[in-house]
C-alpha cells in the first residue's frame, strides 16, 4: 500500500437525493437517513447535490435544514446550488437561518452561470427580467456580501412598532469563512482564490491545457491556491466518484461494474463545445481504490475530499459504500473518523 506524508484530514461524502414522483418523501428521508448514517460512521461532512426540475433534491437548503435536527456534530454543504435560480439576498437569509440551527456547521457551495435549458425555463422563473439578470461572477460576490453583513439596504432603526436591520438577518458569524465555489475551469478557480472562498473540485473539469483529468485539476487547485490570500493553506475538497466493494455482495459488485462501464466513454476525450471532461469512477476494493488515489496527481495535493456517491442505486448500496468508505478506505487514506 503507497503512502503519503500528508494523511487525509477531512473525509465527506455527496448525495444526490433521488426520489419517486407519485411519493417523493420516502426519497427526501432516505437522504436524511444517509445522512444520519454518515454521521454515526465518523465522517467530517455530508452534501446535497441540487437538481431543479428533476427527481432529485431542488431545495437542498430546506433539506439540510431538517438534517440540523437530526445530527450534531456533522459538517452539511451543497454541492452545488447554482446561483442563476436564486435572489442572492434570499438565499444569504435562508443560508444564515441553517447555519445558526446547525450551530455553524453548513458549508453553502455555490457555481454560476445561466440555468441549464435557460431559453425554456426563462418563461417562469424569470418571465419579466430574464434578458437583463445577471450571471457572472458578480451574482456570486452579492451572495457573499451579503453573508458577510455587508448592508444590503439604507433602512435601518424602529418604525412604528417594527425595527429593520440594514444588513441580512440573521447573521451568521463564521459562516462567510465557509463558503465554497465549485469551479471546473482556470477562470472559476482564480477568481475563487481571489475571492477568499474555498474551491470545490468535482469529477467534471474543462479540458483548456491538456485532455489528462489528473493534470487539469492539478492545474485548477494550484492556480486557486495561487491566487488566494492564504496559499497553500487554502481549503480545496475533491469529489471523485469513488464506490469500494470490500462487503458488496456479488449482485451490487455486477450492478457497481456496470454502472461504471456505461459512464467510461465519457471519459475517454473531452464532451461538447465547453470540452467537459469526466474522471473515470473509481470501482474495487478500498486497496485498489487507494493505490489509484496515490496515483491521481491531484488527490496527493488535497487532505479533504467529499467523495461522490452514484446517482441512481439503492439505500442498501448507499449503506454498504459508505461503511466500506469510513471503515476501509479512510482508514487506508490515513483518515481516522471523528469520535
Amino acid at each position: 500500500m503507497p503512502h503519503t506524508s500528508d494523511p487525509l484530514r477531512k473525509l465527506g461524502f455527496l448525495t444526490i437525493g433521488l426520489f419517486d414522483e407519485s411519493d417523493p418523501r420516502p426519497g427526501h428521508e432516505s437522504t436524511l437517513e444517509i445522512i444520519e448514517l454518515g454521521e454515526r460512521l465518523g465522517f467530517d461532512s455530508a452534501w446535497v447535490r441540487h437538481r431543479h426540475l428533476q427527481y432529485g433534491i431542488s431545495s437542498p437548503v430546506a433539506v439540510l435544514a431538517a438534517a440540523t435536527q437530526r445530527t450534531r456534530r456533522i459538517d452539511l454543504g451543497t454541492a452545488v446550488i447554482p446561483l442563476g435560480w436564486e435572489n442572492p439576498l434570499r438565499l444569504a437569509e435562508d443560508l444564515a437561518t441553517v447555519d445558526i440551527l446547525s450551530g455553524g456547521r453548513l458549508n453553502p457551495g455555490v457555481s454560476v452561470g445561466p440555468p441549464m435549458h435557460y431559453d425554456r425555463v426563462r418563461p417562469a422563473l424569470y418571465p419579466d427580467t430574464g434578458d437583463v439578470e445577471d450571471f457572472s461572477y458578480r451574482r456570486v460576490r452579492r451572495l457573499l456580501d451579503f453573508v458577510g453583513g455587508e448592508p444590503a439596504t439604507g433602512v435601518s432603526g424602529t418604525e412604528g412598532f417594527e425595527t429593520f436591520s440594514d444588513r441580512v438577518q440573521p447573521h451568521a458569524p463564521g459562516l462567510i469563512r465557509r463558503m465554497w465555489y465549485g469551479g471546473a475551469s482556470l477562470r472559476s478557480a482564480q477568481w475563487a482564490g481571489e475571492n477568499g472562498m474555498n474551491f470545490l473540485t468535482s469529477s467534471v473539469v474543462k479540458a483548456e491545457e491538456s485532455e489528462d483529468f489528473a493534470e487539469i485539476q492539478l492545474s485548477h487547485i494550484h492556480t486557486f491556491r495561487a491566487h488566494h490570500p492564504d496559499g497553500a493553506r487554502a481549503r480545496v475538497s475533491q469529489g471523485l466518484v469513488v464506490i469500494p466493494t470490500d462487503t458488496a455482495s456479488p449482485e451490487q459488485r455486477a450492478k457497481y461494474e456496470e454502472y461504471a462501464r456505461t459512464r467510461t466513454p465519457r471519459t475517454t476525450a473531452p464532451q461538447g463545445p465547453a470540452r467537459m471532461l469526466f474522471a473515470p469512477d473509481l470501482v474495487g476494493t478500498s486497496e485498489q481504490i487507494a493505490e489509484r488515489l496515490y496515483a491521481h496527481a491531484a488527490f496527493r495535493e488535497v487532505d479533504e475530499v467529499a467523495f461522490a456517491l452514484p446517482f441512481t442505486f439503492d439505500h442498501e448500496d448507499y449503506t454498504q459504500i459508505l461503511t466500506d468508505i469510513a471503515t476501509k478506505l479512510g482508514p487506508a487514506l490515513g483518515w481516522h473518523p471523528t469520535a
